[in-house]
């Protein structure tokens, strides 16, 4: 097992692996104290080479630069193969700004190849290459030094295994026809507006019964401050006060610092200082918010016109297109999408690219009445009417 631990050495490896049709890349990272990901490991792994085909790349050695792997995330000539590459991703576009191209995200592939709903990696190792995880280092504090020979081992399981688990998917995609289905449900991945989320619009996330837009609109302001602050101390949010809290403030509509220190829910930290003045002059900010500048509730699925008994038969017949084109259901269309459907809508995932192929032109057809479904033995068949 080798770890690089200068940018010359990082360099040599990334070179090699220019000269290959792809590279398997897993990262470790530690999240809990932070708001944004901290980088700890860096794994790497290349196909058919004489010298070391899999190393490790320590990012927290002092002077080393991770700019020979973000050129080699520019190479297009270079498949770069993640599983669940979310987080990765959003570690290396907040650390440079970049996205590797192109991208192949194994736990996408599989759950089009017919592997179920976000398939882990150790299932895929077990199922496609034949091997079994050795999980004890799991829990690992990756910011550690030294890292163990247990530690290194399993970091470098994560990309070893990959190389197998990639060919073996994109070979059965090519088979399929469907590698354009994984290719535009990576579209998404590789955008920006994935990774950036905007203190204005935090409050979105923010779950609530009351929607009134002046309570609302306390909420957009608190949530705002919140991300900010977060962001810009790099803490996690929830460290500033979670989500219960928040709402606890909105309903309350604190005045003082005597009003704060009445609260069930808030923090000791929070009830004071920066985030004290924060909190009381968000609320100011929403309470006196223009009526037309308010926020509005969205349309959620329990407020839309749903046929009930119209989404019960998409979600048969979603069972039916997964049972027939192996694709979790959850990737063809979520429940809010059938909700959706059947209540009028759409502007709908479900109907559009590679899922109207699978699913979203018949359950168009069943929303006009062209279709219908009947039983047969175990399954479910489409009837033309």
């Amino acid at each position: 097992m080798k770890t690089l631990k200068t940018t010359e050495e990082l360099a040599a490896f990334c070179q090699i692996a220019a000269s290959k049709p792809y590279v398997t890349i897993d990262t470790e990272f530690l999240r809990e104290r932070t708001y944004y990901s901290k980088l700890c490991l860096v794994q790497l792994a290349v196909p058919d080479h004489d010298g070391d085909d899999a190393v490790l790349v320590d990012p927290l050695v002092d002077g080393l630069s991770l700019e020979p792997l973000y050129e080699l995330f520019r190479n297009t000539d270079v498949v770069k193969v993640f599983h669940a590459a979310r987080q990765d991703l959003e570690i290396f576009f907040v650390e440079a700004g970049v996205f590797p191209e192109p991208l192949f995200d194994t736990q996408v592939a599989a759950m089009v190849c017919g592997f179920g709903d976000q398939v882990g990696y150790e299932t895929l190792v077990r199922k496609i290459a034949r091997q079994d995880l050795d999980k004890s280092s799991r829990f690992t504090d990756w910011s550690r030094r030294p890292l163990t020979e247990a530690q290194q081992r399993y970091a470098l399981a994560d990309v070893t295994h990959l190389r197998r688990i990639y060919e073996f998917l994109a070979d059965k995609l090519e088979e399929t026809g469907r590698a354009h289905w994984v290719k535009e449900e990576l579209h998404v991945l590789t955008h920006e507006d994935t990774y950036i989320i905007e203190p204005s619009e935090a409050w979105r996330r923010v779950k609530t019964r009351t929607t009134t837009p002046k309570f609302l609109s306390i909420v957009r302001e608190l949530a705002r401050f919140r991300e900010g602050y977060a962001q810009s101390r790099n803490v996690p949010r929830n460290r500033v006060y979670k989500d219960d809290a928040l709402i606890e403030l909105a309903s309350t509509k604190p005045q003082s610092l005597q009003d704060l220190g009445r609260s069930r829910l808030l923090l000791r930290e929070a009830r004071k200082g920066e985030i004290a003045d924060g909190i009381l002059k968000a609320v100011q900010l929403g309470l006196s918010c223009p009526q037309d500048e308010m926020p509005q509730a969205d349309n959620g699925r329990d407020k839309q016109n749903v046929n009930p008994a119209l989404a019960d038969l998409l979600r048969v017949l979603l069972k039916a297109k997964t049972e027939s084109s192996g694709v979790a259901s959850k990737l063809i269309a979520p429940a809010a999408d059938l909700d959706a459907i059947a209540s009028g809508q759409r502007d709908v995932a479900a109907l559009s690219g590679w899922r109207h192929e699978v699913f979203g032109e018949d359950a168009l057809r069943l929303c006009k009445g062209e279709i219908a479904l009947a039983a047969k033995g175990k399954s479910v068949k489409v009837v033309e009417l």
